[in-house]
């Protein structure tokens, strides 16, 4: 890849799981000249680079996963890139999907190109599609396209500027044709719309369009490009990568649309003095091989060896068709591998960045977990490392030691993401694992005091072992947790032993009658006894031990299950059916109002036992086409019935 005046341009490929993507990458490779990559299509939840070249220019291609579990990946990628293309599915009813992605490149400032895929499955008109995508973002989404159709079936398109028309060929460039006759007054109509979006824009093709003078094709490119670039407007494009159907059209549109490299970094207020400057977009640790980084180069060149941030470069590899290729430097805008670079972060920007604005995507909170074991005691002490490297990697990967369950949590974005990450687990570091629904930290309390005497008299030869003690045992109020209240009077037991029995108290209330820890108890020691000799603070621990046990069942104990508040972000038309799941799993609905920000969405507030969430975005995300997404904060502890209280009781 020879280097170019322009310089490398990166190009991410997003949109909802299903859209093609994958194949688009593939497509848009192969008529690059670049050999089919290995192995086939993307595993889920992983990236795919590739360098190639076309028309002599050098490009980075990056093949983003759809899937929800996997956004913020995708997000990473999209918000290093010079452009993204946008693959949505022709449907409008599905257009709603893309909203996440929309919403993450208009956060970035990312310029965009829509490609509507599989246009050969359209069924009704592509401006319904592009006005289901519009809510969806900030930018002016403008048609460039026009289809063609025979006997209903989508055959070719006009374009929209130059007003040629073309006839698609299944593997092979689209053939210029007449333009249909019948198709004359929509293409004038779609021209003159964005003709007049554009004006916008623009004082001198405003004035033409008043004086109702054509500008000329060169004019509108001008123009569109520079509205792209700026973020104002994006353009609609059609094709069907499965049948390589417009995209030699989409590689001409990425030429001439995609900001050059430099154009990019002076955006992003990146000054063109000083050293290399690069920014972490994906971290893989590959088991014995090392850690790899993928890094976008903001400022280069980038040399073998160097020290950006103080980090020494250890190899720098292009992936022409996705194998590496080791390089002596990296141009800026290029998109590199690097290797062994241990202790950086992903996001993470290495070099004087200056002003520089390099916004980076935060990782999100977990919304499913598992608890798991591994199969090999053996492997416990290799355990820890090896998803310390994992979480290295995915920053949304997370490792939590439940104390009150004692399980080992791993939480992550979904079923999908856990499942990947135990399947690395084994296969890069050799560890495996089983994977379990978490336990519910149920707990106990109780409704009626008791007074309880507890008694122990040993005699074995020698100093025996004595301790009398009696305790008021009560609830309190929810919440108020644990309290101890020493009302001895007149020295029937002594000072020194006092503590022993609080303290031992407190022990005794971890396991209450149904096996779970007993709280927001008062335990008074009100009188009691002592020896001279044999009593101790061991004596004394016992029997307050003893006393509680005895005491626990005649208490009236009731199981308390936590239960969270949880707030559900969806698209309003899916409100309804937000608070039915909730209610299904026994939530008390708060209210709902318009999610702050998020046109056409609303939050959901309810109270919900945490014993219904564990797979609560699994069923969300299903009825909301892969949207919906939750928040949840411990609240409070309420009484258990029903099946809750009998899984709970064991």
């Amino acid at each position: 890849m020879r280097t170019s005046p322009i310089g490398t341009r990166s190009v991410a490929l997003v949109g909802p799981y299903g859209s093609g993507k994958s194949t688009l990458f593939d497509a848009l490779l192969s008529a690059a000249g670049s050999p089919p990559r290995r192995g086939g299509d993307r595993a889920a939840g992983e990236l795919r680079l590739a360098h190639c070249s076309y028309l002599d220019e050098p490009w980075a291609l990056i093949d983003c996963p759809g899937s929800v579990e996997f956004a913020y990946l995708a997000q990473s990628a999209a918000a290093l890139v010079d452009l993204a293309v946008l693959v949505v599915e022709p449907d409008p009813a599905r257009a709603a999907t893309a909203a996440p992605v929309l919403r993450a490149l208009d956060a970035y400032g990312v310029p965009f190109v829509v490609l509507i895929n599989r246009v050969d499955t359209l069924a009704g008109r592509a401006r319904d599609t592009v006005a289901a995508l519009q809510p969806c973002t900030s930018r002016t989404l403008v048609l460039r396209q026009v289809p063609i159709r025979e006997a209903a079936a989508v055959t070719g398109y006009v374009d929209v500027v130059s007003e040629r028309a073309y006839r698609y060929r299944r593997g092979a460039a689209s053939d210029v044709v007449a333009l249909p006759g019948a198709m004359a007054a929509r293409e004038r109509e779609a021209r003159a719309g964005l003709v007049e979006v554009l004006a916008d824009h623009d004082d001198a093709l405003l004035e033409k369009l008043v004086d109702d003078i054509a500008p000329s094709a060169s004019e509108i490119y001008d123009r569109l490009r520079a509205d792209e670039a700026a973020g104002t407007v994006a353009g609609v494009l059609l094709g069907a990568a499965d049948r390589l159907w417009g995209v030699q059209r989409l590689w001409k549109a990425l030429r001439h649309d995609a900001p050059a490299a430099a154009d990019t970094a002076e955006r992003r207020g990146v000054g063109a003095e000083g050293g290399a400057l690069l920014q972490i977009l994906r971290s893989i640790n590959g088991g014995h091989g090392g850690k790899v980084s993928w890094a976008r180069v903001w400022r280069g060149p980038l040399k073998d060896g160097a020290t950006p941030g103080g980090v020494r470069l250890s190899g720098i590899w292009r992936l022409p068709g996705g194998e590496p290729a080791k390089i002596a430097e990296a141009e800026t805008g290029e998109i590199v591998a690097l290797g062994r670079l241990e202790g950086v972060a992903t996001g993470a920007v290495l070099g004087e960045a200056g002003d520089a604005m390099l916004p980076f995507p935060d990782a999100p909170e977990p919304s499913y977990s598992i608890a798991i074991a591994t199969v090999d005691r053996k492997d416990d002490v290799r355990l820890s490392g090896a998803l310390q490297k994992l979480a290295d990697e995915d920053p949304t990967l997370r490792l939590r030691q439940d104390r009150e369950t004692g399980e080992t949590l791993l939480c992550g974005q979904g079923e999908l993401h856990l499942r990947g990450a135990i399947e690395r687990l084994a296969g890069v570091y050799g560890v495996r694992v089983a994977g379990q629904r978490p336990k519910v930290p149920f707990k106990e309390t109780i409704r009626r005091p008791v007074h309880q005497h507890g008694r122990l008299k040993r005699q074995t030869g020698g100093h025996g072992q004595f301790a009398d003690v009696k305790l008021d045992i009560a609830p309190r109020g929810r919440g108020e947790g644990f309290r101890f209240v020493d009302r001895v009077v007149g020295g029937a037991v002594p000072r020194n032993f006092i503590p022993a029995v609080g303290e031992a108290a407190e022990e005794a209330l971890s396991r209450g009658v149904f096996g779970h820890p007993v709280v927001d108890v008062e335990v008074a020691l009100v009188d009691g006894q002592f020896h001279a000799v044999d009593s101790s603070d061991m004596a004394f621990r016992s029997a307050t031990r003893a006393a509680i046990a005895e005491a626990l069942p005649k208490a009236d104990p009731v199981l308390l299950e936590p239960v969270d508040h949880v707030t559900l972000s969806v698209p309003n038309d899916y409100t309804a059916a937000a608070q039915r799941l909730l209610t299904g799993r026994r939530g008390q609905i708060l209210g709902y109002a318009a999610r702050p920000g998020w046109a056409g969405w609303d939050n959901v507030e309810a109270l919900v036992p945490q014993s219904e969430l564990h797979d609560l975005i699994i069923e969300l995300r299903s009825v909301t086409m892969g949207l919906g997404c939750y928040a949840r904060r411990f609240d409070h502890l309420a009484e258990a019935h029903g099946r809750a209280a009998q899984a709970a009781a064991g």
